[in-house]
C-alpha cells in the first residue's frame, strides 16, 4: 500500500464485526498494517480471541451483532479504551444456500436477523456516536448478490438488496454531516463462506486480501460503493442494463443457475452450512 494510504489510515480507531476470520480478519490485518488501530467483534467467541491474540489487535471479543445491549457495549467497551470511532465497517453475515422451499423459517430469520438487521443496527449505534463529532465513516459489506439474482440464494440475495438499499439512504439521508456511508460488493469470495461452490464461468473467485484493499482504499478516499473483482463488478452492471429475458439468459450461460443448487459440494460445505445455520 502506498503511503498516501498509510495516511490515511494511520491512527484511525476501526471497528470491525465478523472481524474473526475471512474478509473480516483479512481487512483487519491490512489496516492495522496501515497503522489504524484495530477492534474486532464475531459471536464467535474462541475464533475471534485466537485471531485477536495472534495479531495484537487493540480489542476483541464476542459481539452478537443482533443484540443490541452485546452490540452497544462492544462499541462502548472500544470507545473507552481505544478512543472513539472513525471507521464501523458492518461485515458480519451469513449465506446458506439451498432452494427457498427447503429453507427452515429458522434459517431464514437468521439470515435477516444478521445479515440486514445487524447491519442496520451497527449503523444507528455508529452513527449516534459519529453524528455529534461530525466525522466518521459506515462501510457496510454487501455483495454483488445485491444487484442480481441468483437461484438457491434467495435469502441472501434479499439481504444484500437490503443493505445496498439501507446505506444509499443513509449516505443522502445524512450528507452534509461529515459521517460518510459506503457499500462494498465482493463477487464470491476465497473464504468458509464460498467453500464448496462452483464459481459461474468468467468469474474467478476473489481472495479476502483483494476485498480487504478496496476497503482500504475507501477509507482513504470516500465513495458510495465499490465492486470486487473489477470484471465481475463490470458484468453485474453490464447484465443489469440489458433486457430481463437477454440478462437471464446470459445468467444461466454463465452458470449462475446451477453454482448455488446442482453444483454445490456438500460435503465440502458442511463444516460451514452447520455453523451459519447453528446446527
Amino acid at each position: 500500500m502506498s503511503d498516501k494510504f498509510r495516511a490515511a489510515v494511520r491512527g484511525k480507531v476501526i471497528v470491525i464485526t465478523g472481524g474473526a476470520r475471512g474478509i473480516g480478519l483479512a481487512t483487519a490485518t491490512a489496516l492495522q498494517a496501515l497503522g489504524a488501530k484495530i477492534a474486532i467483534g464475531d459471536i464467535d467467541e474462541t475464533t475471534v480471541k485466537e485471531s485477536g491474540t495472534a495479531r495484537d489487535f487493540e480489542l476483541y471479543g464476542k459481539l452478537d451483532v443482533t443484540d443490541t445491549a452485546s452490540f452497544e457495549s462492544f462499541l462502548d467497551e472500544v470507545e473507552r479504551t481505544v478512543g472513539p470511532i472513525d471507521v464501523l465497517i458492518n461485515n458480519a453475515g451469513i449465506m446458506p444456500t439451498g432452494r427457498l422451499v427447503d429453507e427452515p423459517d429458522q434459517v431464514t430469520r437468521r439470515i435477516l436477523d444478521i445479515n440486514v438487521y445487524g447491519v442496520i443496527l451497527g449503523s444507528k449505534l455508529g452513527l449516534a456516536r459519529m453524528l455529534p463529532r461530525k466525522t466518521g465513516h459506515i462501510v457496510n459489506i454487501a455483495s454483488l448478490a445485491g444487484e442480481t439474482h441468483i437461484p438457491g440464494l434467495a435469502t441472501y440475495n434479499a439481504s444484500k438488496h437490503a443493505v445496498l438499499g439501507f446505506t444509499d439512504t443513509l449516505r443522502e439521508e445524512y450528507r452534509g454531516s461529515g459521517v460518510h456511508f459506503s457499500s462494498v460488493l465482493p463477487t464470491l469470495t476465497n473464504t468458509e463462506l464460498g467453500s464448496g461452490v462452483t464459481p459461474p464461468k468468467l468469474l474467478r473467485p476473489a481472495e479476502p486480501e483483494e476485498i480487504a484493499d478496496a476497503i482500504v482504499g475507501l477509507i482513504a478516499a470516500p465513495k458510495s460503493k465499490v465492486r470486487v473483482t473489477a470484471v465481475a463488478g463490470a458484468i453485474s452492471r453490464f447484465v443489469g442494463f440489458l433486457p430481463e429475458a437477454v440478462g437471464d439468459s446470459l445468467g444461466r450461460a454463465l452458470g449462475s443457475g446451477h453454482a448455488f443448487l446442482d453444483d454445490v459440494d456438500a460435503e465440502r460445505r458442511k463444516a460451514y452450512e452447520d455453523r451459519a445455520r447453528s446446527v
